[in-house]
């Protein structure tokens, strides 16, 4: 498929040049605040899950269940947040940014709020899955604004912007669950994220205005939106950077469902120290992304900066297999801390990547777009948080062996769909000079 106005349709110098442009024009659309608002709207899910973290295992003792149930919450918010974007994604590209984000953020605020209250560890599933599908609008919208305001260079690096924003809440959000259950029990971590979806929603409405004009709306039913979902995917190297995203951040929520429980369990720190550590990691991928976007955007392909950031995936994830399996004798926390380190910080520089070689290929469908990256993203999270704990609390294998798969998995979608070898004429958001050197 290929459609007007596409990356395929247009060469490097072209998309590099009115990229730039639109900076400035972007940049007064996009004040400091709203940017700040866009990055809070992307933080949505690592505020969801990772405050909760530290919690998992007192939610387990609190409401009589196994581990294995209790990752189910953790599971469910993210199968509510992938299939919330299939639905919100086609509708901003129907009704306009802010009405759908709006509605999203309330029933957000609800559903938080009640899970808050839950009395059992079936009833924190059900809040936990209207929790995502409401918190799926924060997600999906953020990206197709970016889309709607910038192009080429200029929306890779704007991209780096927003991890450095949103890099902060999985940061400071365990950290902050870690304090707030020194204070009170884990029902404590879901009243202060009612409060922090209060205080968006109430930014969203007072500060966002709406990027997508009336002229550039799609018209159509639920049939026009079919579509064009059969029209991205049908675009191979679309569908290629689609997996690549989705099977990257499986292996990312692998460590993000298991950690708890490998960190505190069979490492027996604290849940204070797991935040810290947490903490560590994120500021890795937070720092990568800002190396990408700072020096290497506008300088190195992105397909080149994404391959490095598989590749790095891909060893991180085979050296903790092999130190969870205990080839090198008994380690300790320190090392498989560092190899998880890597592991997360090489997504700084598969993400911002990721969106950005997709959604040059679809300016003309952002919000599906944005919808398709999102829902294979949270779709292949939710399948990998079970995995992590088939053999139970006692072992690291499975949360490595699940990794591994992952990692491969995205590199072999990358060489075999992608193709970039073959692309050397479209954009890829590197400068003419690197695209001599491909």
């Amino acid at each position: 498929m290929t459609e007007p106005g596409t990356a395929e349709t247009q060469d490097l110098p072209a998309i590099a040049g009115r990229g730039a442009a639109a900076a400035p024009a972007a940049s007064r659309r996009t004040s400091l605040l709203v940017t700040l608002v866009l990055g809070g709207l992307t933080a949505v899910p690592p505020l969801s899950m990772d405050m909760y973290l530290p919690a998992l295992p007192q939610v387990t003792a609190a409401l009589h269940s196994p581990a294995a149930t209790v990752q189910l919450t953790l599971t469910t918010c993210l199968a509510g947040m992938a299939l919330g974007q299939m639905i919100v994604g086609p509708m901003s590209d129907k009704w306009g940014r802010r009405r759908p984000l709006l509605a999203g953020m309330v029933v957000y605020i609800l559903a938080t709020a009640l899970c808050a209250i839950a009395t059992s560890a079936e009833l924190l599933i059900a809040f936990r899955l209207l929790q995502g599908l409401a918190g799926a609008a924060g997600i999906v919208i953020a990206r197709a604004v970016v889309r709607d305001l910038y192009d080429g260079v200029a929306m890779a690096r704007f991209f780096s912007t927003l991890m450095l924003i949103s890099g902060v809440a999985p940061v400071v959000a365990p950290l902050i669950g870690g304090q707030i259950l020194r204070l009170t029990d884990w029902r404590g971590v879901f009243v202060v994220l009612t409060a922090v979806g209060v205080a968006l929603t109430l930014l969203v409405w007072r500060k966002l205005d709406e990027t997508l004009p009336p002229a550039r709306r799609h018209s159509g039913g639920l049939g026009q939106t079919l579509r064009t979902m059969r029209d991205l995917l049908a675009d191979r190297v679309f569908s290629g950077y689609v997996l690549v995203g989705a099977f990257a951040f499986a292996a990312l929520f692998a460590y993000i469902s298991a950690s708890p429980f490998v960190v505190q369990e069979i490492y027996g720190a604290s849940p204070q120290t797991f935040s810290l550590l947490f903490g560590v990691n994120s500021v890795g991928l937070v720092a990568v992304g800002q190396i990408n976007g700072k020096l290497l955007v506008g300088r190195v392909g992105l397909d080149k900066v994404l391959g490095t950031g598989l590749a790095l995936t891909a060893l991180a994830a085979m050296s903790l297999l092999l130190m969870s399996a205990g080839v090198f004798g008994p380690v300790g926390l320190v090392p498989m801390a560092a190899g998880l380190f890597v592991l997360m910080a090489s997504m700084g520089l598969v993400m911002p990547s990721t969106n950005t070689l997709a959604l040059l290929r679809t300016p003309h469908a952002a919000g599906s777009a944005s919808a398709l990256l999102g829902t294979s993203t949270f779709l292949l999270g939710s399948v990998a948080s079970p995995l992590v704990g088939i053999a139970g609390e006692r072992t690291a294998v499975p949360m490595a062996l699940v990794q591994l798969s992952c990692a491969v998995l995205a590199l072999v979608s990358f060489l075999g769909m992608c193709r970039p070898w073959q692309r050397r004429g479209e954009s890829n958001g590197s400068t003419a000079g690197e695209r001599t050197r491909l």
